[in-house]
């Protein structure tokens, strides 16, 4: 007993001091809270051997616990290259953070990294914490602050990226994500974003260039093939789009509007029966449902079909009132004008699509292609009728 009393205090004492003078090495007071526990241990021991009283094992527990066991945790923590302090207050962050109290959150954190400037951990979760309330340009310098850390932390590289593409900095955001995807190419995030840029510049070859070298990587990815398509689509190679389009319907069949582009291709080519078969299979995305209505509508005109034309216009509208007016103007539907249901305009509507500014752009592209195809198919009608029509007059003439 009396050996077991003198190794405790021993250690107590060495640990006390081991720690007093780390706090005063660091000129760190976090570490005050673990030499007031250890004194709460080692008084208690004093109080049991001055007044011989047998304390019962729960108190001894809490004795040695306050006294040996936690120096001894914080000892192990900082062998392992973790600052205590930096613990500390990445705890007292993360608690105010789950209790919804980020201005606690961001002053323990400040107070981290102001303390120890490389602490990384400190610098990230700050940096997430602005962004999160939208403080864009700090998120960055902390970001900044994380990568001068760690050279190799590829996700907070592509968000400064990300930030200053928000920023509208496109430049500076693909300059970074070029340079990220020269260090990691399989970073498919970057790749989408730096795609985006390209295609919003309309830099669409390097745009390939960047999606097929992706690919390598993520051979079955349907974003990779449906972005390409989508490049393609620009580029007005309508081939390759279609097999983008194809590849990505293949690899999720459950996403929709690859097979909205791939009939819109369809009609450009004039095959009204493909055409016909990916509108219906798009009719199960609310993003471009009433469209695929309206255009199922205008192929059943082409191929004699009324009744479905009806049928498929009034549900178009039905879903979207504003292709009512559209449905006036189209000269297809000259045939089938009374039929067209005026829709309930006190019936509030809200239309919200998901669809991304690119996948408009391609599709209004796609919507162009096919207006302009048919108007050259429908001169070039006239013109083979003229034609034909001279050479009946010059036949008429030969006979008299």
């Amino acid at each position: 007993m009396l050996i077991e009393k003198i190794i405790f205090n021993v250690l107590a004492f060495s640990f006390f001091i081991f720690i007093f003078f780390k706090m005063i090495r660091k000129n760190d007071t976090n570490y005050l809270f673990i030499l007031v526990i250890q004194v709460v241990g080692i008084t208690i021991n004093f109080l049991e051997i001055i007044f011989n009283i047998n304390i019962n094992i729960f108190m001894k527990s809490i004795i040695y616990i306050c006294s040996v066991i936690i120096p001894i945790l914080v000892i192990i923590v900082e062998h392992r290259n973790i600052n205590f302090s930096e613990l500390i207050f990445l705890s007292l962050a993360k608690i105010s953070i789950f209790i919804n109290k980020p201005k606690m959150a961001k002053k323990f954190l400040i107070n981290l990294v102001s303390k120890y400037p490389e602490s990384y951990f400190g610098h990230k979760l700050l940096a997430e914490l602005y962004e999160k309330e939208g403080g864009m340009r700090k998120a960055i310098d902390e970001y900044v602050q994380v990568i001068d850390i760690n050279k190799k932390d590829y996700n907070s590289y592509y968000k400064i990226s990300y930030l200053l593409y928000e920023l509208d900095k496109k430049e500076e955001s693909s300059q970074m994500l070029e340079t990220l995807l020269q260090k990691k190419p399989d970073f498919k995030e970057a790749t989408q974003l730096l795609g985006d840029i390209y295609h919003e510049q309309e830099r669409y070859k390097e745009a390939i260039n960047i999606y097929n070298e992706a690919l390598k990587y993520n051979p079955n990815d349907y974003d990779l093939y449906y972005n390409m398509g989508m490049v393609y689509t620009m580029l007005n190679d309508f081939q390759n789009a279609k097999i983008c389009y194809e590849k990505a319907a293949q690899i999720n069949t459950l996403l929709y509007n690859s097979y909205y582009k791939l009939a819109q291709i369809s009609l450009i080519y004039n095959d009204l029966e493909e055409a016909e078969k990916f509108f219906l299979r798009s009719t199960m995305s609310e993003d471009i449902e009433p469209k695929a209505y309206y255009h199922l509508a205008k192929i059943c005109i082409l191929k004699g079909d009324k009744d479905n034309a009806i049928k498929y216009i009034n549900v178009a509208i039905d879903i979207d009132h504003s292709l009512y007016k559209k449905a006036e103007e189209e000269p297809l539907f000259i045939t089938i004008k009374t039929y067209i249901n005026f829709p309930d305009m006190e019936e509030e509507q809200k239309i919200t699509t998901k669809l991304t500014k690119k996948e408009k752009k391609a599709q209004q592209h796609l919507e162009k292609t096919t207006k302009l195809v048919g108007k050259l198919s429908r001169n070039e009608l006239k013109l083979r009728e003229q034609k034909n029509t001279k050479i009946i007059d010059i036949e008429k003439e030969n006979e008299k």
